[in-house]
């Protein structure tokens, strides 16, 4: 029940009850959150009439005979009779918006919500019906810490409660955690941070040692805001932060991406039709469609368009040309944007998260430059990567690989950051564990050059099984400016430069660097960016209807053996499909 007039306790205004009822108990004014029970939670989130409890544990009861002023026997005793709970955590199996679910949702007014032996063992049971049922595990947190009246065996429970997580991640089983005001302590420092996607309600406060604890510590005056959600999604804890009126949209929409049917297996080869090399797929069915149907992706070098190298270079800058943002607007549905790296920031020139393009679940990543104007550039840094931006798209890869979900990466970006703040950061290590990692994903890999592929930084998120380029893109080692300061000793030779760098389309198909051209509307993408975006979905979704029935081990043989290739004289051309040999007149 909610009383007639409710005051806001962050901007005093009184609200009409039924009002504050019916935006979920949300102030209209200020949007201040107001705490939930644990079955409020239930009740607003999942579909009615879809809860059942899972299943009864039996925690040891007071294990110290711990007495402070009063007896903890005394103290759980009154939070289960104020309560009407046993513990400081609801565990239930239930739908939103149809999808299944296992939910564990913390009730602070029990104890604080700390974490005891009772709470750990109802996340264990939770995590373990979750990964019995294989659907996905939702965690609402609402706590102080670990119970200081269980002593050792509450901290214990963080560990057990990580274990459990572990399983899930071993299983392939989503977990999300939703942050509520507030999360501190053991639970912060275990399950609540430990879940694939991490959303928080506004204002919410999450935290190892709380504010009060740290000032008393150190003597330091924390800043406003401290451990907000926003403070911690500026510094890339945090995956995004939802109002609790777009919480089960939300939650439907990712809770989707852990119920992905697995991909058919590959059909086996018969004797007259050889196993998929890194010269591309293998004939049969494959070869009989492309003869067929015309192909989304211009694999032949006499197809495509020579252009003068310069001119590539100023066309793939062009200010009015898409940005990854715009292509990712055009061509995938249901895109849930996820930010941070968990550790330092959340790169603002390197975008991603899931979403469906042509129905299929998948993995975009990509870097993105901001807009026509400087101000929005900057704010993107010009779509050159932090190390916090190779950190995050990293962490997207390996949330894809559990999940089983293709990879498709999208590059637009000069080259790496120059500033010192990146080296400091550990920009080469970052850049170079990308590399190591996308070698060996076990899930399809896709990448497109859609603007300009500058150096490593490119490359950081180009380590594909398919590697397409438009056809108003670049892709090379320096670029031409850089190349012409240091070999040519003049920076007005970057036009000579760029011709020496065969860095366009034509030549780097040609070199086998990529796999296909993806055609662009006549004179340029920004002339008509949707068009561009639909040819792009084409080819990326040809490209991923190739790999999708491919096992792991033939991905992974097939993407080394495509990189392994790079600079020996094998009699034939690096790269995958449609490459064509190099007759050493510049065409075929």
């Amino acid at each position: 029940m909610v009383a007639d007039w409710v005051r806001c306790e962050r901007c005093a205004d009184l609200i009409y009850g039924k009002r504050f009822a019916r935006t979920l108990r949300v102030c209209p004014d200020c949007g201040w959150h107001s705490p939930l029970t644990a079955r409020q939670r239930l009740d607003q989130l999942l579909d009615a009439g879809s809860a059942a409890p899972v299943g009864e544990v039996r925690p040891l009861h007071d294990p110290l005979e711990f007495a402070d002023t009063r007896p903890y026997a005394e103290r759980l005793a009154d939070a289960r009779a104020k309560t009407g709970l046993t513990e400081a955590v609801i565990c239930a199996l239930g739908r939103i918006e149809d999808q299944p679910v296992v939910v564990a949702a913390m009730d602070f007014r029990f104890l604080g919500g700390s974490l005891g032996c009772g709470v750990g063992a109802l996340i264990c049971e939770a995590a373990r019906t979750s990964l019995a049922r294989r659907v996905p595990l939702l965690l609402i947190t609402a706590s102080g810490g670990a119970r200081m009246q269980e002593g050792a065996l509450a901290l214990m429970q963080m560990a057990k409660t990580a274990q459990a997580m572990a399983e899930l991640d071993e299983a392939g089983i989503l977990t999300v955690s939703l942050i509520t005001d507030p999360t501190y302590g053991g639970v912060a420092a275990s399950y609540a941070t430990l879940a694939d996607v991490i959303v928080a309600e506004p204002g919410a406060r999450l935290g190892f040692a709380g504010p009060r604890v740290i000032e008393q510590t150190t003597g330091e005056r924390l800043p406003e805001g401290f451990q907000t959600a926003e403070f911690l999604m500026e510094h890339g804890m945090v995956d995004d932060i939802v109002p609790r009126s777009a919480l089960r949209p939300t939650l439907a929409r990712l809770l989707a991406l852990g119920h992905v049917a697995p991909p058919e297996p590959a059909t086996p080869a018969s004797a007259d039709e050889p196993e998929a090399t890194a010269a591309g797929p293998r004939g049969g069915r494959h070869a009989a469609h492309e003869e067929t149907a015309r192909s989304a992706v211009v694999r032949c070098v006499g197809e495509v368009v020579e252009r003068d190298a310069w001119e590539a270079v100023r066309g793939a800058r062009h200010p009015e040309r898409p940005t990854v943002m715009d292509y990712i607007g055009h061509i995938l549905d249901d895109f849930l944007e996820l930010h941070g790296d968990r550790l330092t920031e959340d790169c603002p020139a390197v975008v991603g998260g899931p979403g469906r393009l042509g129905g299929r679940p998948v993995m975009v990543i990509g870097q993105h430059k901001g807009g026509a104007s400087l101000t929005e550039r900057q704010a993107h840094r010009f779509g050159m990567p932090a190390p916090s931006g190779y950190r995050k798209s990293a962490r997207l890869m390996r949330m894809a690989a559990k999940l089983g979900l293709p990879v498709v990466t999208l590059v637009d970006t000069p080259g790496a950051n120059p500033g010192p703040d990146a080296e400091r950061g550990g920009q080469a290590l970052a850049i170079a564990e990308n590399l190591r990692l996308m070698a060996r994903l076990p899930v399809p890999v896709v990448a497109a050059v859609v603007g300009e592929g500058g150096s490593g930084g490119a490359l950081a998120l180009a380590v594909a099984d398919r590697v397409l380029i438009s056809a108003g893109g670049v892709y090379s080692v320096i670029s031409p400016e850089g190349c012409a300061a240091i070999l040519w000793k003049n920076p007005e030779a970057a036009r000579t430069a760029a011709a020496a760098l065969r860095l366009a389309p034509r030549e780097l198909l040609r070199l086998g660097v990529v796999d296909g051209v993806v055609p662009e509307p006549p004179d340029g993408a920004h002339r008509d960016p949707a068009k561009a975006a639909a040819l792009l979905g084409d080819a990326l979704a040809e490209a991923l209807g190739e790999l999708v029935p491919w096992d792991p081990d033939r991905l992974l043989g097939a993407r080394a053996e495509r990189f392994r290739r790079f600079g020996l004289d094998t009699g034939v051309p690096a790269g995958s499909a449609g490459a064509q040999p190099h007759t050493g007149r510049g065409a075929s």
